[in-house]
């Protein structure tokens, strides 16, 4: 009926796959010069096929393929990421492979596809990620604002960004940060004439409508309304046009403006508006954190003063008032006009002496705790050894300390001072609340850690309870376990009625990192003149 069937023919030609294929693929010569491309290469290109023909292509060759194969299907093969501008204002990015061509080794062939949404995509999910990051630095508040401003202008590729705050006011908005535009020192000013000349401003209806605003075209509507002539030299530093203003909320209130200037050619969309939202609540945060810092550490401020007040007129004001009083009698005797005994002048005279003694000691022992930078210079041993010193003076306390040394002088300054500090506030609390006789400091390290012991023969924290509200509860034990847990450390209190208490800080010593040399051959140069990415 019929003849054998031969090896069956190929359906679709290799030059009709490439034609049909989704992926572009184009021939670049030697010169990097597109000699040929496929109807998806075309229309990736965004450029009629007889523009490209000649024109420079942005691929590079990729580094150790293989000559004798093209490949084009193999998903093991390197894949790279190139930029094209098919015309000013856009900008793609695509992602190709390179293969040399069969028949004609100085011929490459590439496969590439549009990456620029999914790039996109990943720029702002690192931008988010590392403006969290930010959150965490000690950095000042306009420096982290500064540092959101050029994340959101890099991910996005604005023109400009700027992120103003209220003040301490609340009725006053200032840029707190910005990247892209250089600072103006009457910034506010000019805008503040711009809206008296009946400037409409877009971020005040962001600020009031709690809700992003968009505006199209924005540029060219400011260039022409006279009454933004103050700030078109400013405004017209960057090439902008479109213009959008997204609200920071923090607990329902609003806090500030992010404000985006887009390049010419980008159109805000919906994803552009969640990502601006979502670099908003960043630097809302980041807003949050330093006011509720600020208020944190005027709580500190008060409960400090209050403490200095209460020791104030515990000793000071008291002694000095015994002063007053031994020098009004001596007024009162010498009035009399009689001979003053001897025996009494010299009495009055010494309670005096004491009396001045203590209350210069007593100074002396608030001036070591609020500035005990000199001390803690030298060490926590001697700072703490010090303190003890004028304790011991100023109370009559037997104290004493006991070790040192064992990587003491591995601690940072800033660790020295919250150690220090913890132990200052246990010991006034025993000055004040244990009635002891007797107090015992132990320091030393151990298993890279440092371990200070504050132990007196007191009372006990039950029965202090059981007289006053309870101290090492309040204020101060929520600062002494806040400076030791800054640095990975911890506070326990032991006590028992009647046979005192023990205030045990231990902190974690800082490992050095192991240095590392590198070969000779991976040394980096260094170049004989700076860079143009180098400071001079």
């Amino acid at each position: 009926m019929g003849s054998e069937a031969g090896p069956a023919s190929p359906v679709v030609s290799w030059a009709e796959l490439a034609e049909h294929a989704l992926d572009g693929i184009a021939v670049i010569d030697s010169d990097g010069l597109f000699v040929q491309l496929n109807e998806a290469g075309i229309a990736l290109c965004a450029r009629s096929a007889d523009d490209l023909i000649g024109m420079p292509a942005p691929f590079e060759a990729a580094q150790g393929f293989s000559p004798d194969a093209c490949d084009l299907l193999n998903d093991g093969a390197t894949e790279q990421v190139c930029e094209w501008a098919p015309v000013a204002g856009q900008r793609r990015e695509f992602a190709y492979r390179t293969r040399a061509l069969p028949g004609d080794l100085s011929m490459i062939i590439v496969t590439f596809r549009d990456v620029s949404a999914e790039r996109h995509r990943q720029r702002r999910v690192a931008a988010i990620a590392r403006s969290s990051v930010k959150l965490a630095s000690e950095g000042s508040i306009s420096a982290t604002l500064d540092a959101l401003a050029r994340e959101v202008l890099q991910a996005d590729l604005l023109a400009g960004a700027q992120i103003l705050t209220l003040d301490d006011s609340g009725q006053t908005i200032q840029i707190m940060g910005s990247a892209g535009f250089r600072r103006w020192p009457d910034f506010f000013a000019r805008l503040v004439e711009c809206r008296e000349r009946g400037a409409a401003l877009t971020m005040i209806s962001a600020f009031e409508l709690r809700e992003p605003v968009v505006v199209p075209d924005r540029w060219a509507a400011i260039q022409r309304d006279p009454s933004w002539e103050p700030l078109h030299e400013y405004l017209g530093e960057l090439k902008w046009d479109w213009f959008a203003s997204v609200p920071l909320m923090i607990r329902g209130r609003c806090a500030g403006i992010l404000n985006a200037f887009f390049a010419p050619g980008q159109v805000v969309g919906r994803q552009t508006i969640e990502f601006l939202q979502a670099m908003a609540e960043q630097a809302a945060l980041a807003v949050d954190y330093a006011s509720l810092l600020q208020n944190e550490r005027e709580l500190a401020r008060r409960e400090e003063r209050q403490r200095l007040a209460r020791d104030l007129h515990d000793s000071i004001v008291q002694q000095v008032f015994s002063i007053g009083m031994q020098a009004k009698s001596m007024g009162l005797l010498g009035a009399r006009g009689g001979s003053v005994p001897a025996e009494t002048v010299r009495r009055i005279a010494d309670e005096v002496g004491v009396l001045s003694r203590s209350v210069l000691a007593d100074l002396r022992a608030m001036v070591h705790e609020l500035r005990p930078e000199a001390s803690t210079q030298s060490g926590l041993g001697e700072a703490i050894r010090a303190l003890v010193k004028i304790t011991t003076n100023r109370t009559g306390l037997s104290g004493s300390v006991v070790g040192g040394g064992g990587g003491l002088d591995r601690m940072t300054p800033e660790m020295v001072e919250d150690v220090y500090r913890i132990v200052a506030e246990a010991i006034h609390n025993v000055v004040k609340h244990a009635e002891a006789s007797r107090i015992t400091i132990r320091l030393g390290g151990r298993d890279h850690t440092i371990a200070v012991t504050v132990a007196d023969n007191g009372k006990g924290v039950a029965r202090a309870r059981a007289g006053r509200q309870d101290q090492t509860g309040g204020y101060g034990l929520v600062n002494m376990r806040e400076r030791a847990e800054r640095w990975g450390g911890t506070v326990r209190i032991r006590s028992r009625s009647g046979t005192g208490t023990s205030v045990r800080v231990v902190v974690p010593l800082p490992v050095a990192a192991p240095r590392v040399t590198l070969p000779p051959a991976e040394q980096p140069a260094q170049p004989d003149e700076p860079t143009e990415d180098q400071t001079p």
